[in-house]
């Protein structure tokens, strides 16, 4: 919406104050330029039309015209010059030297330009070998989403073997703590934060991002000084040291910024592999898909999120004995509950301090260093309303040692198995391509009701891509259409897009050179410079049309010339004004300037070349399939004859 406004806004200026301004500021100096440039499109014609009755070559007009045209300008520019230097001093004779250099300019781009109107077939032949090499490029670009940021902070997931105590853990976690200290320096670290173990605030698991499942695994939020060394440096190090001085613990990176978070959509990767069903060998499988990912050169941090070897004690009561004292199962499980996990969460109860106003939770529960043994527990005394007295967990029930699930995860109801997978020095999009091609390798294995997803920061990426590229196709279907019903004419328009295949080899180069990958930014900016290409093909093409209507007996060769030779100026101004101010964008300046780059890259890239194509293979196509007698629309060519006895007038 700030484009469309932006370009009305713009429109608006440009039919209103921009006329008023000129006349304004240059006064009757336009009406000398205007005589002076009629005479010189006269003598121009007068020549053509000698050369013609002599037998000459009529496309030889073209050779005098450069010439002829800058000598009628330099006559209509003496009292612009004279004004300038009047008027501006110092820098009037700037701007006199830069027309002087930029004249030059324009005399080798028209010697060049005609050279290329008559080798045409040299000249598609170029584009064409142009555009082959520029897309077999594409593959080696990569893909990603967006481009990786710099935030200053990493995110460490820790975990110990399954069913470690929250003390061991913690032990642990020291140890990690210390390793990451070696790696990095001290001046750079600015904080080290250790959340080991589950929340205790009562918050749902699901409403948070956190991998932490057990007393066994834990996160390490590392905080980085604004001078360091690029985060990811040290991220690539630590995968290889943690790994290796601590082999029974496993080790990955989450996303540390709320931008990341965000593209994966809470997942903890940008790759998660679902195992849907509710057959219990899809833990098998998710461990078999586990194994083959890590094998893929740029996936890193490889594992399947949930743990079903968790050590726990069952407790299975003697429901005959239990009901000849006078207790059901939910008493003795209350019991347990409130011997280990305190009355607050059965029963919370308050105190208040009335002299400060103050509550304070009231909490019954056994002393942890009082609960060491599995003596212990079975020495839990169970109570209830209608018992007399305790009586021993011991007495009413067994317990005994076994494996269960550490945590379990639904998707739509449905148990799910997540093997989960970062990415490290490879497009996403690359890696994406062969975990596609692992997992199909495994759906002829999977049991009935059983089927596996991609899930992620890939499944975003892919939609992402596949709207833009429709936006993209749509939009230069749709300005084509546009440019037809204005132009009256199928071929104008054709000849106007010529350029877009141009600015498509510009950002492929750009992005390849600069090693930057495909993501929504680089295609955000190729959509801009093909607006931008458009709108200069646009100026040489009209200005030839003009020119053909206005002067009936010149055909395409010379349209195209005079066009290229008239529309110079404008076309570089527009390129190189996008082209500066895309600049400092494409260098990826400043706090979070990765984000943003590939688009001043790919806008760049894509006018750099998109200028060259509308310069010189644009007026190439348009005298190849504007050979035919041009016609011109009635009430333009009565406007024209209008402005041209004006013209003749003022001139008297």
């Amino acid at each position: 919406m700030a484009v469309i406004f932006a370009m009305l806004a713009s429109y608006f200026l440009s039919r209103t104050v921009v006329p008023t301004m000129v006349r304004f500021l240059l006064g009757g100096h336009l009406d000398e330029i205007d005589t002076s440039l009629a005479g010189g499109v006269r003598d121009l014609g007068s020549a053509r039309a000698s050369r013609a009755e002599s037998g000459a070559s009529p496309d030889s007009s073209g050779k005098d015209f450069a010439a002829g045209r800058r000598k009628e300008v330099r006559r209509g520019d003496r009292s612009l010059k004279r004004f300038q230097r009047h008027i501006f001093g110092f820098l009037g004779s700037i701007h006199e030297k830069f027309n002087h250099l930029f004249e030059k300019l324009r005399a080798r781009y028209v010697n060049g330009l005609r050279w290329c109107l008559e080798h045409r077939g040299v000249v598609f032949a170029g584009m064409g070998a142009l555009l082959l090499v520029s897309f077999s490029l594409v593959p080696f670009l990569g893909r990603d989403f967006f481009p990786a940021v710099d935030a200053g902070q990493f995110r460490l997931h820790v975990r110990a073997p399954a069913g470690t105590r929250l003390e061991s853990t913690q032990e642990r976690f020291f140890q990690v703590g210390h390793a990451i200290r070696d790696v990095i320096p001290p001046n750079e670290i600015q904080n080290v934060l250790d959340n080991i173990g589950l929340p205790t605030s009562g918050i749902n698991l699901a409403f948070g991002d956190s991998s932490t499942i057990s007393s066994a695994d834990g996160e390490i939020l590392v905080a980085l000084n604004p001078k360091h060394k690029p985060t990811a440096q040290y991220v690539r190090i630590l995968r290889e040291k943690l790994h290796h001085d601590f082999p029974d613990m496993e080790f990955f990176f989450s996303a540390p910024d709320i931008v990341s978070q965000i593209l994966n959509f809470g997942i903890p990767a940008p790759i998660d592999i679902q195992i849907t069903g509710r057959d219990p060998k899809g833990y098998d499988i998710a461990n078999q898909i586990k194994t083959r990912v890590a094998q893929i050169p740029g996936a890193v941090d490889v594992h399947v999120h949930q743990l079903v070897h968790g050590p726990d004690l069952r407790v299975n009561v003697d429901r005959t004995k239990a009901e000849q004292i006078g207790l059901t199962q939910s008493n003795v499980a209350q019991t347990m509950l409130i011997s280990l996990s305190s009355s607050g969460q059965t029963a919370p109860n308050y105190w208040l301090n009335f002299q400060n106003g103050v509550n304070y939770q009231v909490a019954v529960q056994t002393p942890q260093y009082k609960m060491d043994t599995l003596q212990d527990l079975q020495n839990t005394p169970v109570v209830a309303a209608n018992l007399p007295r305790p009586e021993l967990l011991g007495n009413l029930a067994t317990i005994e040692r076994r494996e269960s699930p550490v945590i379990v995860n639904h998707y739509n109801v449905q148990p799910v198995f997540d093997v989960l997978a970062n990415v490290q020095a490879r497009d996403l999009g690359g890696v994406a391509d062969e975990v596609n091609k692992v997992v199909d390798s495994f759906k002829s294995k999977l049991p009935r009701g059983t089927f596996t997803s991609i899930r992620g920061q890939v499944q975003s990426m892919n939609s992402s891509f596949a709207g833009l590229g429709g936006g993209l196709i749509f939009a230069i279907v749709l300005v084509y259409f546009l440019m037809v019903v204005n132009f009256q004419s199928w071929t104008d328009p054709f000849i106007i897009i010529m350029a877009l295949p141009g600015a498509l080899c510009g950002i492929i180069w750009m992005l390849f050179l600069s090693g930057t990958t495909l993501n929504v930014p680089s295609l955000m900016g190729a959509i801009m410079a093909i607006g931008v290409a458009t709108a200069n093909s646009i100026l040489v093409v009209t200005f030839a049309n003009d020119e053909r209507c206005a002067h009936e007996n010149k055909n395409a060769f010379d349209a195209a010339l005079a066009a290229g030779y008239t529309r110079l100026r404008p076309v570089m101004m527009t390129a190189l004004a996008m082209i500066i101010g895309m600049l400092p964008m494409a260098l990826g300046l400043g706090e979070g300037g990765e984000q943003n780059a590939p688009l001043g890259r790919a806008v760049i890239g894509g006018l750099l070349v998109a200028t060259f194509t509308t310069l010189f293979f644009v007026p190439v196509v348009y005298s190849l399939l504007r050979k035919k007698e041009f016609t011109c629309d009635e009430d333009e060519q009565f406007a024209r004859q209008e402005h041209g006895d004006a013209a003749e007038g003022g001139a008297q």
